[in-house]
């Protein structure tokens, strides 16, 4: 899951070339959301039109907007989309209500194996229901959520003395959750160069997944369950376990004691933004920022650093990152397919990777080289390994609006206990699973 503001909506690229046999050149429009991989996407897919002889054109929108855009359009039996690269929590939406093609017979019939792609991304892109060996998309951009850092303020001995005389302990990145909260506590207020910096950007917005996406990255390193027993949609004491309401106030705490101020409303771009203007010693954002990040001339290079989403009771990562589906309502599903085949190949997935794109293949992930053909390309795989997504289920949307609402009152807007937060949502959620007919 993901969001921003950044880039064009829509962007049209050339068809060159034909490949041998193909009875007729079909222009394809792919769909996706408006951000840096999408750019890197355009470039791959030039590619494909040489070999296809296939037009590709792109709709690209900014990521605010994308799930209203996309979904109407879905729901709506919409024909924009011929490809459609859709968010991990719409599969079940997807696969129910007949948007996405299901891509079995056409994996069998074309050597695709799921095996070939990392777990994690092959149940949370790809299955409907979760786990069972129906495949309604690729996996297509592995994500995340994870950290980076001012490597060159941890850096300097002033700032390494102070820390050290505060806590006993070289700073360092962090190992846990409270060491995180530690670093960030440390920073906040401190005057680096003659300007005031504070200790870190981290989500809070409530409009579209912001807040949800930052509070699961406290709440499950903790260890929080959406259910008891996976399937079964029984919360209570899952969802408000003591463990649970811990972790809530923990990114609480964070919030009151270590963001910038006035930081009520943000995500993506606001996080981007402090990081790149000097606001802060540390920022959470998804793996998918970290190229650019990296290749800034004013915050990059050898002043950055990245880390994995620290641990607590377990190790536990809030994943982003989508497969790509075939549109059911497509007029063009045989040259979609045709991409779907050429995206999947172990070459293109490896070019996938080096144009700024995260393959989820084992061929690249697996490759004796990956870890370190990136200064972040090592967190992405330990991030992946223990990722754990929101709930998949059609109803997805009111579930996703009811948890904003409870984390924004409680930890932005100072509204009740963190208890009482959880408790409510239960109730949210219990009245959405009964209007569905699953409890």
């Amino acid at each position: 899951m993901k969001m921003m503001t950044y880039l064009t909506a829509s962007v049209c690229a050339a068809a060159v070339g034909s490949m041998a046999g193909q009875a007729q050149a079909d222009d394809l429009t792919l769909c996706w959301a408006a951000w840096d991989p999408a750019n890197a996407l355009v470039e791959l897919s030039k590619d494909f039109e040489a070999q296809s002889g296939h037009t590709m054109n792109f709709e690209f929108v900014p990521w605010p907007n994308f799930a209203d855009r996309m979904l109407n359009e879905l729901n709506s039996g919409g024909k924009l989309c011929d490809l459609l690269i859709g968010d991990s929590q719409w599969i079940g939406g997807g696969a129910e209500n007949g948007h996405y093609v299901k891509l079995n017979e056409f994996f069998d019939a074309n050597g695709i194996s799921m095996d070939d792609f990392a777990p994690a991304t092959v149940y949370a892109y790809s299955t409907w229901p979760k786990g069972e060996p129906n495949y309604y998309a690729l996996p297509a951009m592995g994500d995340a959520n994870g950290w980076f850092y001012r490597k060159d303020w941890f850096a300097r001995e002033d700032i390494q003395a102070a820390f050290k005389e505060a806590h006993g302990r070289d700073l360092a990145e962090p190992k846990t959750q409270k060491e995180l909260l530690e670093i960030a506590q440390f920073f906040q207020g401190r005057e680096i160069d003659g300007n005031t910096v504070y200790g870190a950007a981290i989500f809070t917005e409530r409009g579209s997944e912001g807040i949800t996406m930052g509070v699961t990255g406290a709440l499950y390193p903790w260890g929080f369950k959406y259910e008891n027993t996976p399937g079964s949609y029984d919360m209570e004491g899952a969802v408000n376990s003591p463990e649970a309401v811990e972790a809530l106030e923990f990114y609480k705490e964070f919030y009151e004691t270590a963001t910038p101020p006035g930081y009520t409303n943000s995500y993506m771009g606001e996080s981007l933004d402090a990081f790149k203007s000097g606001q802060v010693a540390m920022a959470m954002n998804w793996f998918a920022f970290f190229p650019g990040l990296y290749a800034d001339p004013n915050t990059g290079g050898d002043k950055i650093d990245f880390f994995v989403n620290p641990g607590q009771n377990i190790e536990g990562s809030t994943l982003g990152g989508q497969g790509i589906s075939v549109v059911s309502y497509s007029d063009h599903k045989d040259a979609a397919l045709e991409y779907i085949k050429w995206f999947a190949q172990p070459d293109v997935q490896q070019k996938w990777w080096e144009l700024g794109g995260y393959s989820c293949h084992n061929a690249v992930l697996n490759d004796p080289g990956f870890a370190d053909s990136a200064p972040f390309a090592g967190d992405f795989l330990e991030a992946m390994g223990n990722v754990q997504d929101f709930w998949q289920e059609p109803a997805y949307a009111e579930l996703l609006l009811a948890m904003q609402k409870r984390m924004h009152d409680y930890v932005v807007a100072d509204q009740g206990t963190a208890k009482e937060a959880l408790d409510m949502l239960i109730e949210d959620w219990t009245e959405v699973f009964e209007d569905e007919g699953k409890i």
